[in-house]
């Protein structure tokens, strides 16, 4: 952990670097970034823990439900041919 002095040189070299108005808009960047990477960790975590139990996601299609809405895709598109000449 840095000391007192170390964190005083820290902030010195920040301040040179990106100027003393651009620091706060610096910081609340990244914490913004921060709380979104961890809404998306713990959203990964929660699919996992339901994958996990076996509940799987609510909104996920089947391959049932994929295979017929491609069935009813190629009967439209072949209906749609045949209506054309």
């Amino acid at each position: 952990m840095p000391g007192t002095q170390e964190m005083m040189i820290i902030l010195l070299i920040a301040v040179l670097l990106f100027g003393a108005n651009k620091i706060p808009k610096l910081a609340r960047s990244t914490g913004q970034a921060m709380g979104e990477f961890q809404k998306g960790r713990e959203e990964v975590e929660q699919e996992l823990e339901e994958i996990k139990d076996g509940t799987g996601s609510s909104g996920s299609a089947s391959t049932d439900d994929v295979a017929t809405d491609v069935d009813a895709t190629e009967t439209t598109a072949e209906t749609t041919e045949t209506t054309d000449r």
